[in-house]
């Protein structure tokens, strides 16, 4: 969310709290990036904000409510409230259970890799319309191809960038395997180590496909308690999805803190990988 916006959105989700009788004077930032995630205190209370336009936290919400009964490993909407989405002031607010974290935070791989299984399992139990994964890989083309919105982006780059994402996308997902509703982004940025241990948040990335594509944001060793995991389909979606993320930094409107920085080092790390595995994407 653009700095400019920032007071109205925390006005927005105090105003909305207080309004149900959460005790809410005061705002913590705990991330921003495509929307706005507060703690407010002293009740305790997480609220995400997003525009109004941005209407997917209808879906995220419901998604949250049915994995939650399902017994799964996410993070919790606030029980003293209705589950809605509330409008205020041009912004989408939802509030969510706080999870204090734990100390040490880090998350083991076994750990990691039982909580992914187990909101794959619950996952499988559900229904509900997503996107395939390849959509989004799709999204990722698109802004490479448009030199409009990634202007910094060298040629060579944007044809590394543009010929990965292409040639892994069809290959991965013309497999023809399994494929299930996925989180979409279960990196470590969206699992909260907590006293219950580990939960996943921001459901908003959903889609479907197999779950190598999941497996493949969480840290490689999460992967070697992943026995059932194809291993080298795993490879190529590390690949594919480290070329989707550098894509992304490379968007003129990306908003991740030193995110240019961390798409020059990973248009490297592209490289390296695509070498380490003979690939040859240029086909």
């Amino acid at each position: 969310m653009q700095a400019s916006e920032v007071p109205r959105a925390v006005a927005a989700a105090l105003s909305v709290a207080s309004s149900l009788g959460l005790a809410a004077e005061d705002a913590a930032v705990l991330q921003n990036s495509n929307k706005l995630t507060l703690r407010l205190l002293p009740g305790d209370v997480v609220a995400r904000v997003a525009p109004v336009a941005d209407q997917i936290a209808r879906f995220e919400v419901e998604l949250a409510r049915r994995l939650a009964g399902a017994g799964c490993p996410v993070a919790a909407l606030e029980p003293r409230v209705e589950p809605r989405v509330h409008e205020r002031d041009g912004f989408t607010v939802t509030l969510w259970t706080y999870h204090a974290p734990v100390t040490p935070g880090e998350i083991s791989p076994a750990d990691y890799a039982d909580a992914l299984g187990r909101l794959h399992a619950g996952m499988r139990e559900i229904d509900v319309p997503v996107p395939r994964f390849t959509d989004r890989v799709g999204q990722a083309r698109r802004l490479v191809a448009d030199r409009d919105r990634t202007p910094a982006l060298a040629d060579a780059d944007r044809e590394l960038l543009g010929d990965t994402l292409r040639s892994l996308g069809r290959a991965i997902g013309g497999h023809g395997g399994a494929e299930q509703l996925l989180h979409g982004e279960p990196h470590p940025g969206n699992v909260l180590a907590t006293e219950n241990g580990p939960l996943f948040i921001d459901l908003e990335t959903c889609c479907r496909g197999p779950v190598e594509f999941d497996l493949a944001h969480a840290p490689e060793e999460v992967g070697e308690h992943c026995p059932g995991a194809d291993q080298d389909m795993l490879r190529q979606c590390r690949i594919l999805v480290l070329a989707m993320i550098t894509a992304w930094r490379w968007d003129r409107d990306d908003q991740l803190p030193d995110g240019r920085r961390l798409g020059t080092q990973w248009l490297g790390r592209l490289r390296a990988a695509l070498d380490r595995d003979g690939l040859d994407t240029r086909g």
